[in-house]
């Protein structure tokens, strides 16, 4: 993309609209009066024709040639600015828009001037509806598939839908946009070069102490989302693996007004928020297991320490309780190592003597 380079100034963007300036492809986004800006006028290669806008009624749902197949489009999780010109096109050039709740997708849709139909697509009638779809798809069919917020198939409905697609040879393709997890990994102040995202915990609370268990143990970040009227029970059973002192991060509101990080212990946390309600469907982060495990020492440097005690006068027994003593290794192991390597030089010193 070729942008015009004007003086920096802090903008506010409005709604974007189709503007005609100088050429087929030329794209003005006007900046509200108020700011005392020019507008941003730039061009640009891909292809982009933005939406109509109220009282423009060309249907230019079709006029960008996309390739028959699934389209999975990255939503806003909140402030309906964070959408992708991208995205606009395919949801505006798509056959149709498979949505979790089209009444939710709805507000997003009519906020662009987008009238491509809509077709729920949710947990409820994902196996009803994926045959419907697959058939659409293999006559030709261009379809967008949306969440209620960030991006389809991540801990939402389209897994099965992506799967089945792939396993039929059906052209799977990704707009990317917002994502609740990344956005809050990358703001958290927690370690971002590993992590493990775990969802949603089971709903049975044997599965879902086990599968804390396995997340207590690990070193990297570990990210879940909870919905907030089980912000307290998330605490409670997370802070008794984890312990009260480890560190978490809880993301909530993110991009909206009231967006906050709050930060501190499990055991804060369960204390601060057992008197405060929070709305919202919440992002918790959760610091790693410290990596204070102690690498057993090789064979050859359990040799190494063997063979100074021996050659100083200690007997082979001595030497190896004292080296069993330093090391983690057991004793079995170590006696093993020393008659193997020892065994035999000790037996013809003990000839000799």
């Amino acid at each position: 993309m070729l942008i015009r380079r004007l003086p920096w100034s802090a903008i506010s963007i409005a709604a974007p609209f189709p503007c005609r300036s100088g050429g087929s492809n030329g794209l003005r986004i006007p900046v509200r009066k108020h700011l005392n800006s020019s507008p941003y006028s730039f061009c640009y290669s891909s292809g982009i024709n933005l939406p109509p806008q109220p009282g423009q009624e060309t249907d230019t749902r079709h006029s960008q040639s996309l390739k028959p197949g699934l389209y999975l489009v990255g939503t806003p999780i909140g402030n309906l600015e964070d959408i992708t010109l991208r995205a606009l096109r395919v949801l505006n050039s798509a056959d149709v828009i498979l949505s979790e709740d089209t009444r939710h997708s709805g507000k997003l849709l009519h906020h662009y001037n987008i009238k491509t139909p809509l077709m729920s697509y949710h947990k409820y009638n994902e196996l009803q509806r994926e045959q419907v779809v697959l058939r659409r798809l293999k006559q030709g069919d261009v379809v967008a598939l949306i969440s209620d917020a960030g991006m389809p198939g991540i801990s939402d409905p389209g897994m099965e839908l992506a799967k089945l697609c792939v396993s039929e040879n059906i052209l799977v393709v990704p707009i990317p946009g917002p994502c609740a997890l990344v956005s809050a990994l990358s703001a958290s102040g927690l370690p971002t070069d590993e992590f493990t995202f775990v969802g949603f915990l089971p709903k049975h609370s044997g599965s879902r102490k086990k599968r804390l268990m396995v997340s207590a143990d690990q070193t990297t970040t570990q990210i879940y989302y909870v919905p907030p009227h089980k912000l307290s029970q998330f605490l409670d059973e997370s802070s008794s693996v984890f312990g009260d002192a480890r560190k978490c991060v809880i993301a909530r509101e993110m991009t909206k007004l009231h967006e906050e990080f709050w930060r501190g212990t499990l055991g804060e946390a369960k204390e601060v928020f057992s008197i405060r309600q929070v709305k919202g469907e919440l992002t918790i982060l959760i610091q790693g297991q410290a990596n204070s495990k102690v690498e057993p020492p090789s064979d050859i440097e359990l040799e190494s320490e063997l063979r100074e005690l021996i050659s100083s006068g200690e007997s082979l027994s001595t030497a190896v309780k004292l080296v069993t003593q330093k090391t983690s290794v057991s004793r079995k192991t170590i006696y093993s190592l020393a008659l193997r390597k020892f065994g035999k030089q000790l037996e013809v010193e003990d000839d000799s003597n």
